[in-house]
């Protein structure tokens, strides 16, 4: 009879840990999200131990755009980073908790996967996982705790169900939210423009936009195509993507003057003041204002300062490729373009805009 009973115990155990274990393998490991690349892009970067999935880019997607993610549940990462602006807001600054106004624009959100470093306009950090978590702390975005953010995901039914779908289990943690924001903001690739047809051979650009073609990516001297001066814009805004990925002072006032150290802040150098990150010219008929701070209102004002003001004196950081020559005290290099080639410069421009982009039910809000 006590035999019996041991065995009964020993089989209820066995069969106990028996359906445990396959609750556990009940869990499915997530589904890769395969990022689509054209051939003609830069090397897509993903860190080894943030590859997206399925289910981390749909949590990243809702933590996006989760006003909870603020101290008062009133501002998410989306509420500065509208889609159909290219993820910017169509504002000079951007307005956080409490409508205080910030210190910079809102950059865009389109292809920051082909970023290898300098995220924001300082260049502080060092990758699409590191830069999460600055608008959540910021007093003037977010302007909130991480412990406050985990208090409220570990709260929510939901959050709990999405952490374990992206990551095999309940746990919520500082590096789970920055790696899932991360793996959404990865899929923001845009692509499908009037210049990317233009590549793989599927438009013809018009006389005007080719004009404008031509003089964005030729140097000013008229080298590479002679007697054409060019605006020499891709110097800086090199590549398919339009940016080299650098940090460069383009003249926008003299040191004297400039309110706004940029990189200098980051690295407390002089020869940094007011340098700023070149940004991808991607959907630029779509994130006006322009500049770290929103100065200028359209595309026309911004080439009227490479046109006409770009400035120059003793003290001053302007980059050496905004300069007539590289000799110290050369002077900057205006472009004086004429009126019908500023006008084929900004058709070019505009051909670099992503209706698909910007329309993709991937990338609205879940809620």
């Amino acid at each position: 009879m006590k035999l019996n009973i041991i065995l009964i115990i020993f089989v209820f155990l066995f069969f106990s840990c028996e359906k445990t274990q396959v609750k556990k393998e009940e869990i499915p490991a997530p589904e890769d999200y395969v990022l689509v690349v054209p051939s003609y892009f830069p090397k897509i970067i993903i860190p080894d131990d943030n590859k997206p999935t399925k289910a981390g880019v749909a949590l990243g997607r809702h933590l996006f755009y989760d006003k909870k993610l603020s101290k008062d549940n009133t501002i998410s990462c989306g509420s500065c980073h509208l889609q159909q602006f290219a993820f910017t807001d169509g504002l000079a600054k951007s307005v956080g908790v409490g409508g205080k106004i910030g210190k910079r624009n809102a950059m865009s959100l389109a292809n920051l996967a082909f970023l290898p470093k300098n995220f924001f306009w300082d260049g502080r950090s060092i990758s699409l996982e590191h830069q999460a978590i600055f608008p959540i702390l910021d007093s003037l975005e977010m302007n909130n705790t991480m412990d406050d953010v985990l208090f409220k995901l570990k709260n929510d039914n939901n959050y709990r169900t999405l952490f374990t779908n992206a990551f095999g289990n309940t746990d919520i943690t500082n590096a789970r939210i920055l790696n899932a924001i991360a793996q959404f903001e990865r899929t923001l690739i845009s692509s499908n423009s009037k210049y990317d047809k233009f590549l793989r051979g599927e438009y013809t650009m018009t006389a005007e936009e080719k004009l404008g073609l031509d003089l964005f990516y030729i140097h000013p001297d008229g080298n590479e195509i002679p007697a054409l001066r060019g605006a020499n814009c891709g110097d800086c805004h090199a590549g398919t993507l339009q940016t080299d990925f650098n940090l460069r002072n383009n003249g926008l006032d003299l040191n004297q003057n400039i309110k706004d150290a940029g990189l200098q802040k980051v690295t407390g150098l002089a020869s940094d003041k007011g340098k700023f990150r070149v940004v991808s010219l991607r959907n630029i008929e779509l994130t006006a204002p322009y500049m770290h701070d929103g100065r200028f209102k359209t595309l026309e004002e911004v080439l009227e300062h490479y046109n006409e003001h770009v400035l120059f004196g003793s003290s001053s950081n302007t980059d050496v490729l905004m300069l007539a020559s590289n000799s110290p005290g050369s002077l900057p290099q205006n472009l004086n373009l004429s009126p019908k080639e500023v006008k084929a410069v900004i058709a070019f421009l505009k051909t670099l805009t992503d209706t698909e982009f910007v329309t993709n039910p991937s990338f609205k809000s879940p809620f």
